[in-house]
Protein backbone atom coordinates (compact mmCIF):
# COMPACT_ATOMS: atom_id res chain seq x y z
CA UNK A 1 0.00 0.00 0.00
CA UNK A 2 1.15 3.48 -0.90
CA UNK A 3 1.76 6.08 1.88
CA UNK A 4 0.51 8.71 -0.36
CA UNK A 5 -2.89 9.92 -0.23
CA UNK A 6 -5.64 10.06 -3.43
CA UNK A 7 -5.38 13.90 -2.80
CA UNK A 8 -1.23 14.08 -3.18
CA UNK A 9 -1.91 11.43 -6.05
CA UNK A 10 -4.23 13.63 -7.80
CA UNK A 11 -1.69 16.73 -7.04
CA UNK A 12 1.08 14.72 -8.72
CA UNK A 13 -1.17 13.92 -12.30
CA UNK A 14 -1.15 16.92 -14.82
CA UNK A 15 -4.42 18.02 -15.72
CA UNK A 16 -6.16 17.61 -19.05
CA UNK A 17 -5.63 21.19 -19.69
CA UNK A 18 -1.79 20.73 -19.42
CA UNK A 19 -1.93 17.76 -21.29
CA UNK A 20 -3.77 19.11 -23.78
CA UNK A 21 -1.35 22.18 -23.55
CA UNK A 22 1.84 20.01 -24.16
CA UNK A 23 0.07 18.42 -27.15
CA UNK A 24 -0.25 22.26 -28.85
CA UNK A 25 3.30 22.92 -27.86
CA UNK A 26 3.99 19.50 -29.81
CA UNK A 27 1.97 19.80 -32.44
CA UNK A 28 3.28 23.96 -33.12
CA UNK A 29 6.45 22.97 -33.00
CA UNK A 30 6.50 19.97 -35.11
CA UNK A 31 4.31 22.37 -37.88
CA UNK A 32 7.21 25.33 -37.32
CA UNK A 33 9.27 21.93 -38.30
CA UNK A 34 8.10 21.56 -41.17
CA UNK A 35 7.32 24.58 -42.98
CA UNK A 36 11.33 25.47 -42.16
CA UNK A 37 12.23 21.83 -43.89
CA UNK A 38 9.73 22.87 -46.87
CA UNK A 39 11.26 26.14 -47.53
CA UNK A 40 14.45 25.05 -47.58
CA UNK A 41 13.62 21.89 -49.81
CA UNK A 42 11.91 24.59 -51.82
CA UNK A 43 15.05 26.51 -52.30
CA UNK A 44 17.23 23.67 -53.25
CA UNK A 45 15.04 22.15 -55.28
CA UNK A 46 13.95 25.54 -57.34
CA UNK A 47 17.81 26.33 -57.88
CA UNK A 48 17.86 25.60 -61.65
CA UNK A 49 14.32 27.85 -62.05
CA UNK A 50 15.66 30.57 -64.33
CA UNK A 51 15.07 33.43 -62.16
CA UNK A 52 15.62 37.13 -64.65
CA UNK A 53 14.22 36.85 -67.34
CA UNK A 54 11.44 33.96 -66.66
CA UNK A 55 9.41 32.68 -70.20
CA UNK A 56 6.03 33.60 -70.35
CA UNK A 57 4.08 30.70 -69.85
CA UNK A 58 1.03 31.15 -72.01
CA UNK A 59 -1.03 28.92 -75.08
CA UNK A 60 -4.46 28.53 -75.21
CA UNK A 61 -6.33 26.18 -73.09
CA UNK A 62 -7.90 22.93 -73.96
CA UNK A 63 -11.34 24.82 -72.93
CA UNK A 64 -10.64 27.22 -75.96
CA UNK A 65 -9.52 30.24 -73.68
CA UNK A 66 -6.31 32.67 -74.42
CA UNK A 67 -3.90 32.27 -70.97
CA UNK A 68 -1.17 34.20 -70.62
CA UNK A 69 -0.07 34.01 -66.73
CA UNK A 70 2.34 37.63 -67.24
CA UNK A 71 -1.66 39.21 -67.61
CA UNK A 72 -3.53 36.91 -65.66
CA UNK A 73 -1.39 38.51 -62.71
CA UNK A 74 -1.11 41.30 -62.65
CA UNK A 75 -3.79 41.98 -60.36
CA UNK A 76 -4.06 39.12 -58.17
CA UNK A 77 -2.06 35.87 -57.96
CA UNK A 78 -2.24 32.85 -60.37
CA UNK A 79 -1.29 29.09 -58.90
CA UNK A 80 0.63 27.22 -61.97
CA UNK A 81 0.49 23.81 -61.55
CA UNK A 82 2.88 21.58 -64.01
CA UNK A 83 1.45 17.44 -63.69
CA UNK A 84 1.07 14.98 -66.07
CA UNK A 85 -1.79 12.00 -66.08
CA UNK A 86 1.08 9.77 -65.81
CA UNK A 87 2.43 11.43 -62.10
CA UNK A 88 1.00 9.13 -58.94
CA UNK A 89 1.40 12.14 -56.82
CA UNK A 90 -0.14 14.19 -58.97
CA UNK A 91 -3.29 11.99 -58.15
CA UNK A 92 -3.22 13.48 -54.63
CA UNK A 93 -2.67 16.76 -55.64
CA UNK A 94 -4.96 17.41 -58.27
CA UNK A 95 -8.01 16.99 -56.97
CA UNK A 96 -7.08 19.98 -54.14
CA UNK A 97 -5.74 21.81 -57.35
CA UNK A 98 -9.49 21.86 -58.97
CA UNK A 99 -10.95 22.79 -55.48
CA UNK A 100 -7.79 25.61 -55.59
CA UNK A 101 -9.21 26.65 -59.06
CA UNK A 102 -13.00 27.66 -57.68
CA UNK A 103 -11.74 30.55 -55.53
CA UNK A 104 -7.91 31.37 -57.55
CA UNK A 105 -7.09 31.42 -60.79
CA UNK A 106 -5.40 28.45 -61.42
CA UNK A 107 -3.37 27.43 -64.77
CA UNK A 108 -1.79 24.19 -65.35
CA UNK A 109 0.44 22.91 -67.72
CA UNK A 110 0.20 18.77 -68.27
CA UNK A 111 3.08 17.43 -69.11
CA UNK A 112 3.60 14.99 -71.95
CA UNK A 113 0.16 13.71 -70.77
CA UNK A 114 -1.23 13.04 -74.63
CA UNK A 115 -3.19 14.60 -77.12
CA UNK A 116 -5.71 17.18 -76.70
CA UNK A 117 -8.60 14.90 -77.30
CA UNK A 118 -7.68 12.09 -74.77
CA UNK A 119 -6.82 14.86 -72.29
CA UNK A 120 -10.22 16.20 -72.24
CA UNK A 121 -11.86 12.90 -71.74
CA UNK A 122 -9.32 12.32 -68.59
CA UNK A 123 -10.10 15.62 -67.06
CA UNK A 124 -13.67 15.08 -67.82
CA UNK A 125 -13.47 11.48 -66.11
CA UNK A 126 -11.73 13.09 -63.47
CA UNK A 127 -14.10 16.07 -62.57
CA UNK A 128 -11.31 18.51 -62.83
CA UNK A 129 -12.33 21.96 -64.06
CA UNK A 130 -9.19 23.53 -63.90
CA UNK A 131 -7.82 25.04 -67.17
CA UNK A 132 -5.37 23.16 -68.99
CA UNK A 133 -2.19 24.22 -71.60
CA UNK A 134 -1.48 20.56 -73.07
CA UNK A 135 2.25 20.49 -73.05
CA UNK A 136 2.51 17.52 -75.59
CA UNK A 137 6.00 18.15 -76.08
CA UNK A 138 7.15 19.36 -72.78
CA UNK A 139 8.06 22.65 -74.28
CA UNK A 140 7.10 24.75 -71.70
CA UNK A 141 8.87 22.55 -68.85
CA UNK A 142 11.80 22.55 -70.88
CA UNK A 143 11.94 26.59 -71.06
CA UNK A 144 11.13 26.30 -67.32
CA UNK A 145 13.30 23.37 -65.81
CA UNK A 146 10.82 21.77 -64.74
CA UNK A 147 11.68 17.86 -64.15
CA UNK A 148 9.31 17.25 -60.92
CA UNK A 149 5.81 16.44 -60.84
CA UNK A 150 3.65 18.11 -59.70
CA UNK A 151 5.40 21.53 -59.33
CA UNK A 152 3.51 24.07 -57.90
CA UNK A 153 4.43 28.32 -59.27
CA UNK A 154 2.46 30.92 -57.98
CA UNK A 155 2.95 34.37 -59.18
CA UNK A 156 2.22 38.08 -59.08
CA UNK A 157 2.42 40.31 -61.24
CA UNK A 158 4.57 38.81 -63.83
CA UNK A 159 6.96 37.44 -61.30
CA UNK A 160 7.29 34.07 -59.95
CA UNK A 161 6.44 34.52 -56.38
CA UNK A 162 6.38 30.55 -54.82
CA UNK A 163 7.93 27.38 -56.18
CA UNK A 164 7.78 23.87 -54.42
CA UNK A 165 7.50 20.18 -56.20
CA UNK A 166 6.36 17.08 -54.62
CA UNK A 167 3.37 16.24 -52.94
CA UNK A 168 1.69 19.98 -51.76
CA UNK A 169 -1.68 20.33 -49.51
CA UNK A 170 -4.12 22.16 -50.22
CA UNK A 171 -3.27 24.05 -46.85
CA UNK A 172 0.01 24.65 -48.29
CA UNK A 173 -1.24 26.39 -51.21
CA UNK A 174 -3.86 28.17 -49.78
CA UNK A 175 -0.67 29.47 -47.74
CA UNK A 176 1.27 30.30 -50.52
CA UNK A 177 -1.76 32.24 -52.43
CA UNK A 178 -2.19 34.04 -49.22
CA UNK A 179 1.07 35.43 -48.40
CA UNK A 180 2.19 36.45 -51.80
Amino acid sequence: MSDMSNTETNKLKPTFFRRVLGWGRQLALLILFSMVFSAGLDMWRGKDIPKEELPNISGISLKGESLDIAALSKDQAVLVYFWGTWCPVCNFVSPAVNVMATSYPVVTVAMNSGVDNKMVKYLKHKEYDFEVLNDTSNEIAREWSVQLTPTIMVFKDGELKHYTTGFTSLPGMWWRMLFT
